[in-house]
């Protein structure tokens, strides 16, 4: 009956557990999730996240048409990436979640997923090829050109940013040139000249973006460069240019009208128009003389004379202007003007004529024209003696040898006289001198009279003039010279001093004064240049900067003796100037020019001159071009110097590291002897035009892509320009032919002038091998080629089949394999062996992870760079060095096979291999020692042979024998407390041992140590490893052992037994430790003596040592236990009575007096101590009872606790006023405490008298009283300890 009520209980109960289980449900937030689109494949996208109320283990899903884009852990819910996303493709879309518990359906929800846009796409500009016209006169600030390019991002990451990179010529000039607003438009910076600057500019331009987000940085994408090609147009804004800077010429005054004189020429600036030029004569010093005919040849128009120009150096002045045809820009005529030189030579057309002058006062006037002279000499005179006060001046305007005429004399007495000099140039001051001094006789004619004849010397044209001559009745001799005329030669520019000639002297017979002869230069041309000893008659060159050739060729000079009675005589000097060539040719101006390849030419005039004389060899100009790298390409007119190309200039022939620069140079040299000359540098810039067609590398290209794959490469073209320039060099690719539409040609550039094309599927795009098996398509390339002329290439691509089977792994190659640590194995450890049955496969093999472990447990990814694998399954050490056992003992590289072949639809991996690597150790690493927080004692009383005194731990990271140590003792030595250094080799040992990893090395005493000594014990261990092969590993520690002699020893009365005290010693070590903060050492525990008269049973002797080697005295430790209340109650409930050391001398007394009562023998004796010792106990007794009282309210006092008043130094009861502390081995002042365990006279006083004493320890409120600051108990000041009841 039973049975059935508790079937009917749980049947219900049974029912509803079953109806419980209910299905998950996704939380409410997944709904909706948002992704940036440069989320990384296999990257965390998101968690799928469901609760289930009956907790069953859930697992999770994805699908939909989407689904493709993640892969989900089925058991976690983690969403990683699978394939890229792409905001400008698909922004939005949605997948279906699915969540099951095992028990109900799947939970399906839709999920909604949006990108987030990034930065990933650069600026595109809409065309590739731009160019334009302007005219050089275009003003600043207007537009060249627009241009656009759009960005397929959003936001900031969609915002233009316009950048001029480069302007070509790359002049500093050009550098702003041009600027370019945000819009797009190519604005004018700069002015522009056809002329003095480029015709031609190329800028290359480049979009930017505002930058964004992209792979978690702010990044900026940048448009690959487009080059904008600038023409800019002539215009007729400059004047015209005369091809020389001067113009000279010569011609003769008796010309006829008509005559050419010389050709001058213009030329028209601007050279992309080269207007027609008129000349005609604006100006002119001799209005008339001169005319121009249309193409510059400048004629004889009127009569011309020489003598009317000789104040103006014998030249005229004419201001040629050259006018082009039409007018410039500005409505204006464009001119230019130069002055030409036109030197008239002299033509004999004057006959010579007197004045009555002198030299160089003359001015040749009408009134100083005469024919009548008068003139005054000594009778007798000498030859050649000058008539006096003559004045005459012989003048023919002509020049050169037209100027030349001869003098001679004629008249009645023409027999006497002579004329000086015969012959002359130009002006010539005239003597007449006495020729035959007989007839000059004032005795027979006191007035004699002659006739001067000057006769031109080319024409024999001839003027007379009369000289009267009155005779002066002198006897005297004048100093007459060998010759009449010396022919005399000296270089042009002499220096000063140079000797002209140092051989002329002329001769007087007279003696004395009469005789000593001074020279002279007398006045006239040329006497201001050269000098004349007035001694020797040595004539030299006084002025060298006016001795110039070019200036004048011949000069007359006089030469007079005088003799000391001032009668002198003359000969005529004709100094002829040897001309020298000093004058180097100069170049004008410099040169610089631009010049389009094939087409253009070049046609350059070297403007330069020599100052040397005209029309010699001096002043003739030759010019030749100097030999260079592209001189061949040029020659130069020798004589006009006007350079031109022999052909069209090729820019590509020109080594592009020059950029299209040629730089000649021009030898300007004169023919003089020696030749001089002057090197002028032209500099020639080919610029570069679009004359090349792109080229393929191949004529067809054959092609292969599988079918069904969408968005892979197919293949890659390559194209070449030979342009030098990248805006004629850049190549672009476009695509055509059945199924062109399947395609996408994308194109790059390799280099300058290099391009290839990758050709590709676009992303949503593959071949089906079934529809067609192969495209014949025709790939085109072009550059901006105004005549749209481009080169074209064959291109078949062939669709392959595809194969379906997955690879797989041989088992047998992913057999474990041994590997030793630390760089000992290089280069390939293992091969995976990958197989697939397709024939069209290619299999690689994959690492898909790596698991490292030490001893079973995942360590991370320490390991991860040990090993790598390669695409053929090769497996080799990466980072052999690094491999480190003690980190990971075993890598397990968890591999794959995957068919790169293998149709997307279906399965392209094998399933997952492992294959493990274990890590074999080497003997690497050296023992360490483990720190330990340990202080080590000896208590020599305590310790015994045999007894482990400290202990050392140690670990090797290494494995097996390689970490197997060996402790062993180096060197011990005893450090005394003075300093002094004592060995002590021998009286320890160490044991090793081991536990789990570590290795214990425990020291051990070997024989007993003297307790007397104060001081450390200095111990040095070595642990050592044993490694099966290769040199073993070390290291070393030294330890310190503090030793605690006698002196700490304190002993301690309880009123207890032994044996009750043995049973109560560790409560008793653990409450003195408590209120000591000390290692309590026991040493042992007797009863006392029943002689003794106190109220002790037994003692306990111990020491108390602090963790730094220094140990507690008995004042110490009274101090400390009388400050810890509960240690010191609990000390007292044990059975503590007395803390000093006075007991044991006590406890001894008896046994010496027993001693020495035997040895004596004498009863006598005894019985004498007996008395007397009676005899003080009494006479003591009242006063015992008195300290009996003290030392109970001492004890009260001792319950409160007391803290002395000086500073106390740590782990001790020790104070002073240094604040010392002896645990840091600082030193300390010994403030003079007193052992209380000294002996006085009380000490030896019987303690009987307490025995009837009480202490009410209940009274613990009283008030203590502050006891004195010293060593000693302030209830005892006579007592060695504490006394407790």
């Amino acid at each position: 009956m039973a049975w059935r009520w508790l079937s009917c209980l749980l049947l219900p109960a049974l029912a509803v557990s079953v109806a419980a289980n209910v299905a998950p449900t996704f939380l409410s937030n997944m709904s909706i999730v948002s992704l940036p689109e440069d989320l990384p494949v296999g990257a965390e996208a998101f968690w799928l996240a469901a609760q289930d109320r009956d907790n069953d283990p859930l697992t999770y899903g994805i699908s939909g048409s989407y689904a493709y884009f993640f892969s989900v852990t089925p058991e976690t819910g983690e969403v990683k990436l699978a394939s890229l996303l792409d905001y400008e493709t698909l922004y939005l879309f949605a997948i279906t979640i699915s969540v099951s518990d095992g028990h109900n359906n799947p939970v399906q929800k839709e999920m909604q997923v949006i990108l987030e846009d990034r930065n990933d796409n650069a600026p595109v500009f809409q065309n590739t090829g731009f160019s334009t016209s302007i005219n050089e006169t275009l003003p600043v600030g207007s537009v060249v050109f627009s241009v656009l390019a759009t960005d397929k991002d959003t936001g900031s990451a969609g915002a233009m940013v316009y950048s001029i990179e480069k302007v070509t010529p790359s002049t500093d000039g050009n550098k702003h040139l041009f600027r370019i607003l945000s819009n797009g438009s190519i604005v004018l910076n700069g002015s522009l000249s056809y002329n003095n600057k480029s015709a031609f500019y190329q800028l290359e331009l480049q979009a930017c973006d505002s930058g964004g987000w992209y792979n978690n940085s702010l990044v900026t994408q940048c448009s690959s460069p487009v080059f904008v090609s600038v023409s800019v147009i002539d215009q007729p804004d400059l004047d015209p240019q005369f091809v020389k800077e001067f113009y000279s010429a010569s011609v003769a005054e008796d010309a006829p009208q008509g005559t050419s004189v010389l050709k001058v020429e213009a030329m028209d600036s601007d050279r992309g128009i080269s207007d027609h030029v008129i000349y005609s004569i604006s100006n002119s010093t001799r209005p008339g003389w001169f005319d121009i005919e249309p193409d510059g040849v400048i004629t004889v128009s009127g009569s011309l004379d020489r003598e009317q120009l000789l104040e103006e150096d014998e030249e005229v002045q004419v201001q040629v202007t050259a006018t082009e045809e039409h007018t410039n820009i500005y409505g204006q005529e464009a001119k230019v003007s130069i002055w030409v030189t036109l030197r008239v030579t002299d033509v004999n057309d004057h006959k010579p004529e007197f004045y009555s002058c002198s030299l160089p006062a003359c001015t040749f006037s009408s009134q100083e024209a005469q024919v009548n002279f008068t003139g005054y000499v000594d009778e007798h005179a000498s030859t050649r003696i000058p008539i006096d006060n003559l004045t005459m001046v012989v003048y023919d305007p002509d020049k050169g040898s037209n100027g030349t005429f001869l003098l001679s004399l004629g008249g009645p007495d023409v027999e006497a006289f002579s004329v000086s000099p015969e012959r002359a140039a130009g002006s010539v001051d005239v003597q007449v001198l006495v020729r035959t001094p007989s007839l000059v006789d004032y005795e027979k004619q006191a007035v004699m009279l002659v006739q001067v004849v000057a006769t031109d010397s080319v024409s024999g044209n001839s003027s007379v003039a009369w000289v009267t001559i009155h005779l002066r009745d002198v006897n005297d001799h004048r100093p007459t010279f060998p010759h009449s005329l010396y022919n005399l030669s000296v270089l042009e520019h002499s220096a000063n001093g140079t000797v002209v000639t140092n051989s002329i002297h002329a001769v007087d017979p007279d003696t004395g004064e009469g005789g000593r002869i001074t020279y002279s230069l007398l006045p006239g041309n040329g006497a201001d240049i050269f000098a004349v000893d007035p001694d020797s008659g040595t004539v030299t060159v006084r002025a060298s900067e006016l001795l110039d050739r070019e200036k004048q060729a011949v000069y007359y000079l006089t030469l007079q003796a005088t003799d000391g009675g001032n009668l002198s005589s003359s000969t005529m000097l004709h100094v002829v100037l040897l001309d020298v060539n000093d004058n180097q040719p100069v170049v004008s101006g410099s040169y610089s020019i631009f010049v389009k390849e094939e087409e253009g030419s070049v046609s350059v005039p070297i403007q330069a001159h020599d100052d040397d004389q005209p029309d010699t060899n001096n002043s003739l100009l030759h010019f030749s071009l100097l030999p260079s790298a592209y001189s061949h390409n040029f020659s130069v007119d020798p004589n006009q110097g006007i350079l031109r190309n022999l052909g069209p200039l090729d820019r590509e022939a020109i080594d592009p590291a020059l950029g299209g620069r040629i730089v000649l140079t021009v030898n300007v040299s004169d023919c003089g002897e020696p030749a001089l000359w002057t090197e002028v540098n032209v500099t020639i810039t080919v610029e570069d035009i679009n004359d090349n067609l792109p080229v393929f590398n191949q004529s067809s290209y054959s092609f292969s892509v599988r079918e069904r794959d969408a968005g892979v490469l197919v293949g890659v073209v390559e194209a070449w320009d030979a342009d030098q320039t990248e805006a004629n060099n850049r190549i672009s690719f476009s695509l055509a032919g059945s199924g062109a539409n399947n395609f996408m040609l994308r194109g790059s550039v390799l280099g300058s002038g290099r391009a290839e094309g990758h050709l590709q599927l676009p992303a949503d795009v593959s071949l089906d091998y079934e529809t067609q098996a192969s495209f014949n398509l025709t790939v085109s390339a072009e550059n901006p080629d105004p005549q749209g002329r481009e080169a074209t290439a064959k291109v078949l691509v062939t669709v392959e089949d595809v194969n379906d089977m997955p690879p797989t792994l041989d088992s047998a190659s992913l057999r474990g394999v041994h590997v030793a640590e630390n760089g000992s194995q290089h280069g390939i450890v293992a091969e995976v062996v990958a197989r697939d049955v397709d024939t069209m496969s290619q299999v690689e093999v994959q690492l898909v992870n790596v698991i490292c472990t030490k001893a079973g447990v995942d360590v991370g990814s320490l390991c991860h760079g040990w090993f790598s694998v390669l695409a053929n399954g090769s497996v080799f050490t990466n980072q052999s060095e690094a491999i480190d056992y003690e980190t990971c003992d075993l890598v397990t590289l968890v591999v794959r096979a995957y068919d790169l072949t293998t149709d997307p639809r279906f399965q392209a991996y094998s399933d997952n291999g492992s294959l493990p690597i274990t890590i074999e150790d080497v003997n690497d690493n050296a023992p360490y020692f483990l720190p330990e927080d340990k202080t080590f004692v000896i208590i020599p009383e305590l310790v015994m042979p045999n007894q482990q005194v400290a202990s050392v731990r140690a670990r090797d990271s290494d494995s097996g024998s390689n970490a197997a140590i060996l402790f062993s003792i180096l060197q011990a030595d005893f450090i005394a407390n003075d300093g002094a250094v004592i060995p002590f080799q021998g009286f320890f040992r160490i044991l090793t041992s081991s536990e789990a990893n570590e290795f214990i090395g425990n020291i051990e005493l070997v024989t007993n140590l003297d307790s007397t000594l104060q001081g450390t014990y200095q111990v040095t261990v070595k642990a050592q490893d044993r490694p099966s092969m290769g040199p073993a590993k070390e290291a070393k520690i030294t330890l310190n052992l503090f030793t605690v002699d006698q002196s700490y020893r304190v002993r301690l009365q309880f009123s207890m037994s032994r044996e009750e005290v043995g049973a109560n010693v560790e409560e008793i070590k653990a409450a003195l430790a408590q209120a000591t903060r000390t290692t309590v050492y026991i040493v042992n525990i007797q009863d006392i003596d029943s002689a003794a008269r106190a109220r002790s049973r037994s003692y306990l002797d111990a020491y108390f040592v602090f963790s730094n080697g220094s140990a507690l005295t008995l004042d110490q430790l009274s101090v400390m236990i009388r400050n810890d209340q509960d240690s010191l109650t609990q000390l007292l409930q044990l059975g503590l009575v007395v803390l000093g050391s006075q007991e044991s001398q006590e406890t001894e007394l008896p046994d010496v007096l027993r001693n020495v009562v035997i040895g004596l023998g004498v009863a006598l004796l005894l019985v004498i101590v007996i008395m007397t010792t009676a005899l003080i106990c009494a006479r003591k007794s009242y006063h015992r009872k008195l300290r009996a009282m003290k030392a109970a309210k001492e004890a009260r006092k001792t319950a409160a606790g007391v803290m002395p008043v000086a500073s106390a130094i740590p782990g001790t009861n020790v104070y002073n006023t240094e604040r010392a502390n002896p645990m840091l081995n600082l030193s300390t002042k010994d403030l003079g405490f007193e052992s209380q365990s000294s002996s006085s006279d009380l000490d030896h006083i019987s303690l009987n008298s307490l025995d009837n004493n009480s202490v009410d320890l209940e009274n613990n409120s009283q008030e203590i009283k502050p006891g004195p600051a010293s060593g000693r108990s302030p209830a005892f000041p006579h007592a060695s300890g504490l006394l407790f009841p």
